[in-house]
């Protein structure tokens, strides 16, 4: 299978590339995404086979199905890296909530984020496909607290490549950002920026698509790639975790061959949501993908409206924030897998150009056939985590805001995407508790009553030393990148 850009022009031919392609460069025509143009099939039969595999069996049988250009042993090596989790064998943890609600708890990795779902065998992939070629790469994200961990951890000293992560300052928690300015590795990089999230993903994707940063690169005997989700080796990993909420609900016997479910997704960039959407069109009985923003609800408006509009709005800050976002760049890859890349490119170019575009009636039935959205305040996300507390389950302010949209009578599975000794303050907020000393007082405090073990990765980092302390403009970002490569 072959991918194709997001965007074209009716005189372009559609030009496929690869997957490894893809990974290595992730920018396609005129400013779009690579995608797919079909996704493979699971069948009745296949599901019910799907139920009795490990995760790791899982994966590298529906990776399989999509017949890439990288070979099965390849993925094999990439998908041991889930042995660096919680539980080696079982690097998800699917758990009963309540009555007809589960929680796909997807942060028992190393950094204690979902991102390590993803970005633990792409960063075993990228990295041999560099080696394999000969070639150098520089490897760039921009965070909004759990990509940046997540990505300096998969490729710390790996060969044939040095990591760049931007991340806003002062709009991280103060564990994302300790994770990010401690971490070790001679060939990664931090720098905090300022501005938010939105400021330094729109960084990244001007220097993707820059050819003057590219020769200067090159001169340097370095290519270029990205690790955030504009990146499909990403979105590839995300689509796993939904098939395997599934085959694990027909495994207990939650659901006939021809009944459905609901997944509920807390979202920022949108890769969860969209893994989610291709899993359902492989064939996991997802009837709805339920959206949910806190008050950077720009989604809740797409998807109820079908109006994107970013005029006169500021990022908000709020106790969930890998979410505050306006931004959103998997939204690209849905409208271009509805409406194609002729379409998708009007849509786009009239974003970049008005910061709005609107749907017509069918295009937006067409996003209302597979999902619904919300949003939650802070108040109300408070008040999920406090209940919840009281009932023995520790619940992040991410994963929280899912809790808005959950219908009883229907079987629902929140994406749990953070563990909450990352947002300590806004957990002791949220529960009414107050502690003396300092943040990791707090966390000892709060494990206490969540009953709650804090890893020990986490302790580790408030006696770190800081690595990476640069707090830096905007304007400066890719001299500082060029000063650093060429030491």
């Amino acid at each position: 299978m072959r991918l194709v850009s997001t965007r074209t022009d009716k005189k372009d031919k559609v030009k496929r590339v690869n997957l490894s392609t893809a990974l290595l460069n992730p920018s396609s025509s005129y400013g779009g995404l690579y995608a797919p143009m079909k996704l493979p099939k699971i069948n009745a039969k296949m599901w019910q086979e799907f139920c009795e595999l490990s995760y790791e069996k899982l994966a590298i049988n529906i990776i399989s199905l999509f017949k890439f250009d990288i070979d099965e042993a390849s993925f094999k090596k990439a998908l041991k890296r889930y042995k660096n989790f919680d539980r080696p064998n079982t690097p998800v943890e699917f758990k009963k909530l309540d009555k007809n609600l589960y929680i796909n708890e997807l942060y028992h990795g190393p950094t204690r984020a979902f991102k390590d779902m993803a970005l633990q065998p792409f960063g075993e992939i990228l990295s041999a496909l560099a080696q394999k070629r000969g070639e150098k790469y520089l490897i760039m994200c921009a965070t909004s607290g759990d990509t940046g961990p997540a990505t300096l951890q998969t490729f710390a000293d790996a060969k044939n490549i040095k990591a760049v992560c931007l991340y806003p300052d002062k709009g991280t928690s103060e564990v994302q950002r300790l994770q990010m300015v401690c971490m070790q590795g001679e060939n990664l990089k931090v720098f905090g920026i300022k501005g938010d999230f939105d400021d330094a993903q729109r960084a990244l994707k001007t220097l993707l698509a820059s050819r003057n940063f590219k020769t200067q690169l090159a001169e340097n005997h370095f290519k270029l790639s990205a690790a955030n989700s504009v990146n499909f080796g990403r979105i590839l990993f995300q689509i796993i975790y939904h098939a395997y909420a599934y085959a694990r609900l027909l495994k207990l016997g939650k659901l006939g061959k021809n009944d459905t479910f609901d997944v509920i997704v807390p979202s920022g960039n949108f890769g969860n949501a969209l893994g989610a959407y291709y899993a359902k069109k492989m064939g996991a009985k997802i009837n709805k993908i339920k959206i949910v923003s806190n008050a950077n609800n720009i989604l809740t408006e797409l998807f109820t409206n079908g109006i994107y509009d970013m005029r006169g709005k500021t990022l908000i800050k709020t106790i969930s924030p890998a979410m505050d976002i306006l931004l959103s760049s998997n939204v690209e890859r849905l409208l271009f897998d509805k409406f194609g890349a002729i379409r998708t490119k009007e849509l786009m170019d009239e974003l970049n150009k008005n910061k709005f575009y609107k749907l017509n009636k069918d295009e937006l039935e067409a996003l209302k056939s597979d999902f619904k959205a919300d949003f939650c305040t802070d108040k109300e996300c408070e008040n999920y985590i406090k209940f919840w507390a009281k009932k023995g389950a520790a619940i992040d302010p991410h994963t929280a805001t899912c809790l808005k949209m959950v219908e009883q009578s229907r079987i629902n599975v929140i994406t749990s995407t953070a563990h909450w000794v990352k947002f300590t303050p806004s957990m002791m907020k949220a529960c009414d508790i107050k502690v003396k000393g300092g943040e990791k007082d707090a966390l000892k405090k709060m494990s206490e009553i969540l009953n709650d073990k804090v890893p020990n990765t986490i302790n580790a980092l408030f006696d770190a030393p800081v690595l990476h302390p640069e707090v830096i403009e905007q304007n400066a970002i890719e001299n500082k990148i060029l000063e650093w490569i060429k030491i």
